[in-house]
């Protein structure tokens, strides 16, 4: 997947030093908070760097076009997936939220994962954040996949049938 992603209004390149005060406010604002230092989270975002130039996908900070400080994150994971199938992960600080920068980062990623020939990119929401963000970025082609837990939604997007909608089309 490439690391680095330009869209109409921001910036998503693989994350650097410059992005640990936000990485470490996101995980500060999750349930429970963290114990993580400054130095605890760049040595992971190093580590992590260096995973995702192996793997080929990993963490990518958001900022918006010409502005040096990050807003979020946006990654592919394995997660609750698989390697071939990864799931679309994200955060983005709350004082930026409402203004569809989620929603538009996350085409960029979509579209840059099934540039590597994906089929399938999964995601997961938690029962109390609103569902029709990812019917959003992953309409038309979304099903909803029933899970065990009654506080999570799974979710799965295939332009397989994108494609071969559009080949039925110019034959």
């Amino acid at each position: 997947m490439a690391f680095s992603i330009d869209t109409e209004r921001l910036s998503l390149r693989l994350r650097t030093k410059d992005d640990v005060e936000c990485n470490l406010e996101l995980l500060r604002e999750d349930e429970g908070g963290t114990t993580l230092s400054l130095d605890d989270v760049a040595r992971r975002m190093v580590e992590r760097n260096i995973q995702a130039r192996a793997e080929g996908f990993g963490v990518l900070s958001i900022r918006r076009l010409k502005e040096a400080n990050s807003i979020g994150y946006y990654s592919l994971i394995v997660g609750r997936a698989s390697f071939d199938e990864p799931e679309i992960a994200f955060e983005i600080l709350p004082r930026f939220q409402g203004h569809g920068y989620a929603t538009e980062a996350a085409g960029a990623v979509i579209d840059a994962a099934f540039a590597t020939g994906r089929k399938k990119i999964w995601a997961t929401v938690a029962s109390w954040n609103a569902p029709s963000f990812l019917k959003k970025i992953c309409s038309p082609h979304i099903t909803e996949v029933p899970v065990k837990t009654a506080n999570l939604f799974g979710w799965f997007e295939t332009r397989q049938r994108n494609m071969t909608e559009t080949e039925s089309d110019s034959g």
